[in-house]
């Protein structure tokens, strides 16, 4: 079992560090557009299925609360904790729309979407990416393997996370380290820790 442990390890940190030369720009750049919105009044909306919702979650709760440095509350919200939502919209509609009718009644021009999917295929998250892009919101998409149909939807000025493996596990392990970035990335930029670039 030890081994099957080391091996397990291993695994995670070759993806890491595959994963590292490819995303460390896009991440740089999701950072940059967040601190924009979030500085210009706007929220950030936050969507997965399964362990992807958690991380939404998770991401919520690090802006919304703290991360490592004191710094006021910022605006996140995570589109998967309302039950009595989640299944009204599923039980009346379909759960292909459980994100979208959120997005349509919750988002505004330039506030982001935060789109989850190892696999690119959810169809409730794709829905809520056309959704978002129609009320003229950025999508910020963390993905892997080859980005699914999620990564055909994205337009030029919208920034996918792809992770450059085929396992989800590892898919979501990166996702939870982009996730630290990112919130390391916003108190620097929000405290003036490091200058804000504009996002490109």
């Amino acid at each position: 079992m030890q081994s099957c442990v080391d091996k397990l390890f291993q695994d995670s940190i070759d993806t890491k560090k595959r994963a590292q030369s490819v995303l460390s720009l896009p991440i740089s750049r999701a950072a940059a557009v967040m601190v924009q919105t979030l500085q210009q009044g706007g929220k950030i909306l936050a969507c997965g299925n399964g362990g992807s919702a958690a991380d939404a979650q998770h991401f919520a709760a690090e802006l919304l609360n703290r991360f490592e440095k004191e710094r006021p509350p910022l605006a996140a919200i995570a589109l998967t904790t309302d039950s009595s939502t989640l299944t009204s919209i599923a039980n009346d509609y379909s759960f292909e729309q459980i994100f979208s009718k959120q997005v349509k009644a919750l988002g505004k021009p330039n506030d982001i979407l935060l789109a989850i999917s190892t696999s690119g295929r959810s169809p409730n998250i794709n829905q809520a990416i056309l959704e978002a892009q129609e009320k003229q919101m950025h999508v910020v998409a963390f993905t892997g393997k080859n980005g699914g149909q999620l990564a055909t939807l994205l337009r030029p000025t919208d920034i996918e996370i792809r992770v450059p493996s085929e396992n989800t596990a590892r898919i979501q392990e990166v996702h939870l380290l982009t996730i630290h970035c990112l919130c390391y990335l916003i108190d620097e930029l929000i405290t003036k820790e490091i200058p804000c670039p504009e996002p490109h």
